[in-house]
């Protein structure tokens, strides 16, 4: 139960890293043409977030299902 409680604690403090980085890219977006050569590093940033979220949604899904 320890490590499923640690997880979701990772997964709130990575949902805030993925949506910091959400809006990052729109913040980019928006400026554009303004920064474009930004764009590689920031969606870098935003894709690398999400990758991570999921990946940890995934291990906790694994930990309460461990049959499923």
């Amino acid at each position: 139960m320890d490590d499923i409680a640690t997880l979701k604690a990772t997964i709130r403090k990575l949902s805030s890293r993925a949506t910091a980085a959400k809006m990052n890219l729109h913040d980019l977006a928006e400026d554009l043409p303004v920064g474009w050569t930004g764009i590689p590093d920031v969606a870098k940033a935003a894709h690398d977030a999400f990758a991570a979220l999921e990946a940890a949604r995934q291990a906790l899904a694994k930990l309460e299902n461990p049959d499923g």
